[in-house]
């Protein structure tokens, strides 16, 4: 164990068969954890299976791939970056998605939409814009917008 940074992830990838790349930075693109020249370093025929390529790919080899043709070879590694990897599983995946938003879908219902984001930090964090202000960190910079609290916002719309 120890804490992200680039050189313990070169360090461990170079060992890895398969590397798992899943960031997510909301509102903005992934970083890149694996850069082309690393890919030197890896094993011959190391496998990077990209799950963040919907948000640009955590890997600088990265591009979007689908399930008809989901692997691609760059410098003797193996590539899986399909976008929409939940696509392959429709109905699983939507009832996944159904069990974990059922609450704020309720509490939005029950409460009205100010009240449910007043009382549950979560969907607070989920606020993006409100009244013609920019309410959401990494949509302001990634739009140029200035940011308004959105704890502040929502006691203006009262």
């Amino acid at each position: 164990t120890g804490y992200a940074n680039s050189a313990l992830t070169a360090e461990l990838a170079s060992a890895a068969d398969m590397i798992i790349g899943a960031v997510l930075v909301p509102g903005a693109t992934a970083p890149k954890l694996i850069t082309k020249n690393q890919l030197s370093s890896l094993k011959p025929g190391a496998a990077l299976v990209d799950v963040a390529i919907d948000q640009g790919g955590c890997f600088e080899t990265s591009r979007a791939t689908t399930h008809q043709d989901p692997i691609y070879q760059v410098d003797g590694i193996q590539h899986y970056c399909v976008a929409n990897m939940p696509g392959a599983v429709a109905r699983s995946s939507t009832q996944a998605l159904g069990n974990a938003t059922l609450p704020f879908l309720l509490a939005l219902a029950d409460k009205g939409w100010q009240a449910a984001c007043a009382d549950d930090p979560h969907l607070l964090n989920g606020l993006n814009i409100h009244a013609g202000t920019v309410t959401h960190a990494a949509v302001a910079d990634a739009l140029g917008y200035a940011l308004s609290q959105p704890n502040l916002t929502l006691k203006t719309a009262a």
